[in-house]
């Protein structure tokens, strides 16, 4: 079973840097990617993002791996989205935090399919990665949610365009216009996850979904995959995506919220 199979963090990919706050592993055929930041709610900085898509890289260019599994350590967060304390002023200053090319988001170029294990809080720039894999599964504890314009932010990595294509409208605009998280349950009803399993599950269910797609011819499946991603033909979103949110990243509100988040206090928006 691939749960139970070779574990190798280096082999092949021993040229592979990534910050030590990510984890890079193989078992079999499956890449196992982890966040590994849990005293921080594993928030990725601009650093962990370049090796998220370094691993990826890897990943998708090495023959011998198939699937991967994207998953985090501890039992609190998945990923709590961007250390604000870092990207707080590289936001409101425009910065475009690796997405200088305007077509490209989180795995949006990764064709072998991507299962993503939610070991808990999903928010931010954690759905923003959960938005760019293939199959999901959740802790029941587990809550998925945008809450960047409680904040007088706009999320840049995908979700205006991945969401309404994903669940329906009405839960694509009250996650991305309320900022308040939904459950794991509601998530699985509404179509976001596939499975929600006990939090002791979590990772022997998403190796399970991994052993199942590993049985496929690894070419037809991934052919599945970029014909299904092509065909939405989400790069022009991506692109007016960016160019709009810039205007909201430039905007007094964009430094109000997150000067008023790191003072505990509430934003005092002006709209301006």
């Amino acid at each position: 079973a691939i749960a139970g199979g070779h574990c190798d963090p280096k082999g092949a990919d021993s040229l592979l840097e990534l910050p030590s706050t990510l984890r890079f592993e193989r078992r079999d055929r499956v890449a196992v990617l982890t966040i590994d930041r849990p005293d921080a709610r594993n928030a990725l900085t601009v650093e962990m993002l370049a090796g998220i898509e370094d691993a990826m890289r890897a990943f998708q260019a090495d023959p011998e791996l198939w699937v991967a599994v994207l998953t985090a350590t501890g039992s609190q967060a998945f990923c709590a989205g961007l250390d604000l304390k870092e990207a707080a002023p590289l936001l409101s200053g425009g910065n475009s935090l690796g997405f200088d090319d305007l077509t490209k988001r989180e795995l949006s170029d990764v064709f072998k399919p991507v299962i993503c294990a939610v070991n808990g809080f999903c928010i931010a720039g954690g759905m923003e990665l959960l938005l760019g894999t293939d199959l999901r599964v959740a802790a029941e504890h587990a809550t998925f949610g945008l809450g960047e314009v409680r904040w007088g932010l706009v999320p840049l990595g995908g979700p205006h365009i991945r969401l309404p294509r994903q669940v329906p409208w009405a839960i694509a605009m009250q996650l991305l216009l309320s900022g308040e998280p939904i459950s794991a349950q509601r998530a699985y009803e509404v179509g976001l996850v596939n499975e929600v399993v006990p939090a002791d599950q979590l990772l022997p269910a998403a190796f399970a979904w991994a052993e199942k797609l590993c049985r496929n011819g690894p070419l037809a499946m991934r052919t599945a995959k970029e014909i299904a991603v092509r065909a939405l033909g989400l790069e022009a979103g991506f692109v007016l995506e960016k160019t709009l949110g810039a205007r909201v990243l430039a905007s007094d509100d964009a430094a109000e919220g997150p000067r008023a988040f790191a003072e505990r206090r509430k934003p005092r928006f002006t709209g301006r």
